[in-house]
């Protein structure tokens, strides 16, 4: 199976266009995302939706893809029925879903478009997200090290041995998780990219300073090949580029929330008045120094072709991420 890199990505469009929300679609398409399992449960009953939404966005325009695995883990999967077998299959099929539709993607269309061919990123959720109760966006789950590191370790083999590209470690509230991540990467030999969620436009959801984490991350990390920011709020992502351009020489990656806010009296979506489009947002990202935009929560196939489209422009104008200068 060929395998594909960040940097190649980088080199043949200048700045990577990251895929969207897997729950957004996966609801379109008529999947439950109702319980503990969240997208998990989409890639246990009807996995051929996990590959659709993949499909969906490489058609329009994503240079990478995000497994759907970020909420599939062993414990998670049996607490709800399954065996240890069936749960360790199910994270293993959330590689097989996004390979499949790759190549399907790529004899069909891709190939002949003259696109980069597309980065298999294996999601890998904190340990927050298999609780399932909001502590990805805290952190301090108060269990130990070791916990951490046997929650990790297994389904991060097992997502290696699928044929992953890229480890996506990602919406990490905490350093700390972080580190313990990558020190399993780093034993297993695969590439990765840490991506954080922010508080705000300097401090992750614990708390430390985000310049902090990538400056303690960017020594000893030889396989970080990304980091960055993800399912934060839009207004945040230009302060938090900055912040860690000036703090690292690592490529940054930013896949933010759409800015719709969530109305819980009406269970709805809504759009705040006066918002940017997610086409101004993305500009602003590549402007500020991103080497990849994307999308989180909320953002669908459409966010993705709005990406797509200013990348496509920013780079033909001469512009990229290595035009930056610093900022203060």
């Amino acid at each position: 199976m060929r395998k594909a890199t960040i940097q190649d990505v980088l080199d043949k469009t200048g700045i990577m266009v990251i895929d969207g929300s897997m729950s957004a679609i996966l609801e379109e398409l008529g999947a439950d995302n109702s319980s503990s399992l969240w997208t998990a449960a989409a890639l246990a009953e009807r996995p051929e939706l996990v590959k659709q939404v993949h499909l969906d966005y490489f058609r329009a325009g994503a240079d990478c893809g995000i497994t759907c695995s970020y909420q599939a883990t062993i414990p998670g999967l049996t607490a709800h029925g399954y065996s240890a077998e069936e749960a360790e299959k199910i994270i293993a099929d959330s590689v097989k879903m996004f390979l499949e539709a790759r190549e399907e993607w790529w004899n069909e269309e891709g190939r002949e478009a003259d696109r980069a061919y597309p980065v298999c990123l294996a999601g890998i959720g904190p340990y927050g997200a298999y609780l399932a109760d909001g502590s990805e966006y805290r952190g301090n789950y108060g269990v130990s090290d070791q916990t951490l590191y046997g929650f990790h370790r297994r389904r991060m083999e097992i997502l290696a041995d699928a044929g992953a590209d890229v480890f996506l470690i990602e919406t990490q509230p905490s350093l700390n998780e972080a580190l313990i991540e990558a020190e399993i990467a780093e034993d297993l030999g695969v590439d990765y990219w840490i991506s954080f969620s922010c508080r705000d436009g300097m401090r992750i959801n614990e708390g430390d300073l985000i310049r902090d984490c990538a400056a303690e991350l960017s020594k000893g990390h030889p396989g970080l090949r990304m980091i960055g920011v993800n399912c934060s709020k839009p207004e945040y992502i230009v302060s938090l580029i900055h912040e860690l351009r000036n703090a690292t020489d690592l490529p940054v990656g930013v896949y933010p929330n759409s800015g719709f806010v969530y109305d819980p009296a009406t269970k709805t979506w809504v759009v705040p008045e006066g918002r940017p489009d997610f086409r101004a947002y993305a500009l602003e990202y590549m402007k500020a120094g991103a080497s990849a935009v994307g999308g989180c929560c909320t953002t669908n196939a459409d966010h993705i072709r709005q990406v797509a489209e200013v990348r496509d422009k920013y780079v033909a104008s001469g512009a990229s991420p290595l035009s930056y200068k610093g900022y203060k």
